[in-house]
This record gives structure tokens, C-alpha cells and sequence, in this order.
């Protein structure tokens, strides 16, 4: 071997170092390059994953769990201003409206608002108001939230000679949940409740605008069962307050429970006595023939 030929093949020969910060420059470079792409795949994938969370949560509110926003003090102390509820929205395709519940229900074309809100300055104001009212972040203007005392066929009168309210007779023992120094209702009142609707009451009864204060209106104030939204079962917000709304004990009375079973079966005893004085004039007439 010339030297010539020495000198060629240790130019083309490079040290093992240089070769392994070649390799880990170009790795260095590919990590970065993919780095780059996946930053940039993420800001481009946001925008959907936002708009995908915003429809399953539009779907889920509409369907399923909503958020409600506590605007005023009517229901204090079971529920304060600016608490935040939960409301189970196809509870009552279950279950029938039951006494006791907490519903929220929409006052449309029916009751004015308790709270009286400035209406949007323009479209994109008008567009953060109905979200901030879709996910409970803001109360909404025609949402009500109330006690439901009667149901359709109840008789919901006050007071009796001890200042309770009574359901068919039937005092209620309201210490449970009825504002602290508050008397179950400052005006007399006394209704059946129609088909198809409900009686509803404020816990803080002395600043409650609620059946009471509608008693002119269609219904003597009572509200559309089809206008109930959902039943409010917890309190989300804020944590320290994080509650599970039950149904109080005073509604569970056996006695309670009676009176409704027998304004139930009313009508079919008003049937059976109707239909036997027919039965017997039947009777003659075909005897007579």
C-alpha cells in the first residue's frame, strides 16, 4: 500500500466520536421537528375539541343534568343566592311530580321574572348570556325555582287554627326547610288544584313572589306540570355547601298519603253511585217490556 493509499483511507475513515454527534444532532432535529408538529397539530385540533364539548354538554343540559344559577332568596335557606343546582330532567318521565320536590319550571307567556335583568347591548352580548344561562353560570330570566305543595286534585289551604298550611286536611309540619322567623303564609288562601297543575311555594315565604302572588292569573296560580323542567336534587356550588335536596318528612305522612288516595278514588266512587240508580231503571224498563 502506497502512501498515497494510506492517506486516502484515513481521510475516509472518521472517528466513532464524530459519528455519534452526527447521529445525535439528527435526532436532536427530528425530536424537535416532531415536537413542532404535534405543538402544531394541538392548536389546530382545539377549536374542535371545544366545539365537540360544547355540543355533548348542550346535549346533555338539554336531555339529561342542567345547571341552574339561584338568582334571588326566595327558596332561602334550603338554597342561597348564587348557588349552583343540579336538576334531573327526565326524572319525571319515571315518576310522577311529587309533593316536597324542588322543581325549576319556565314562567313563559305566565309569570314575570322575580329578577329584572338589562337586556343584551348587542348580538355577541346576547350570544355569552344565553350560554352563560345554558350551563348555569348565569340565572335565567323566565326560570323559576320552587317547592312544589300541591299536586292536581289537592286542596292547599291557609292556614289552620295553628297557622300551618294544610294539603286535604292535612297540616304540614314546614319547620324543616321554611326560612328561620318566616310563618308558613301572611294571606289566607284556599285552592283545589286544577288538572295538570301544580301548587308551588317559596321556603322564604315572607319574600317568595310564587302561587300566592299569582292568584289572579289563569290557573288561581298555580303553574302547568308541563312547564317544569327537572327537579333540582343537589347543590353543586359552592363545595362547603354541597348538598342532596330531599323530599322533607312532613310530606311522607301516612295520613297525607290517605287523604290523596281517597280524593283519587272519587271520582270512581261518583262513578259507581252515577251508574247504580241507571242500572236499576234498566232494570224496570226491561222488566216492563
Amino acid at each position: 500500500m502506497t502512501s498515497e493509499d494510506r492517506e486516502y483511507g484515513a481521510a475516509s475513515r472518521r472517528p466513532v466520536e464524530d459519528e455519534v454527534d452526527v447521529v445525535a444532532e439528527e435526532t436532536q432535529k427530528d425530536a424537535k421537528s416532531g415536537k413542532d408538529k404535534k405543538k402544531g397539530s394541538f392548536w389546530k385540533e382545539l377549536p374542535v375539541l371545544i366545539v365537540v364539548a360544547l355540543v355533548l354538554a348542550l346535549i346533555i343540559k338539554t336531555f339529561v343534568i342542567q345547571a341552574f344559577y339561584i338568582p334571588s332568596e326566595s327558596m332561602e335557606n334550603t338554597l342561597l343566592t348564587n348557588d349552583r343546582v343540579l336538576v334531573n330532567k327526565p326524572v319525571y318521565r319515571i315518576r310522577d311530580i311529587e309533593r316536597g320536590d324542588v322543581v325549576v319550571f319556565s314562567g313563559v307567556d305566565s309569570w314575570d321574572g322575580e329578577v329584572q335583568f338589562e337586556e343584551p347591548s348587542n348580538a355577541v352580548a346576547g350570544f355569552f348570556r344565553w350560554v352563560g344561562t345554558a350551563f348555569g353560570v348565569i340565572p335565567g330570566e323566565k326560570d323559576y325555582i320552587k317547592r312544589v305543595i300541591g299536586v292536581a286534585g289537592d286542596t292547599v289551604k291557609c292556614c289552620d287554627a295553628k297557622g300551618r298550611v294544610t294539603v286535604n286536611g292535612v297540616p304540614l309540619d314546614e319547620g324543616s326547610y321554611l326560612y328561620p322567623g318566616d310563618v308558613p303564609s301572611q294571606a289566607d288562601f284556599e285552592i283545589k288544584v286544577p288538572e295538570g297543575r301544580l301548587w308551588v311555594m317559596g321556603d322564604h315565604r315572607s319574600v317568595s313572589l310564587d302561587s300566592r302572588s299569582h292568584q289572579g292569573d289563569p290557573g288561581g296560580g298555580t303553574i302547568p306540570v308541563d312547564k317544569v323542567i327537572g327537579r333540582a336534587f343537589v347543590i353543586v356550588w359552592p363545595f362547603s355547601r354541597a348538598t342532596i335536596l330531599s323530599i322533607p318528612d312532613t310530606f311522607s305522612q301516612p295520613a297525607l298519603k290517605a287523604a290523596s288516595a281517597a280524593a283519587g278514588a272519587t271520582p270512581l266512587i261518583a262513578g259507581f253511585a252515577g251508574a247504580v240508580p241507571l242500572l236499576l231503571w234498566r232494570r224496570r224498563w226491561l222488566s216492563r217490556r
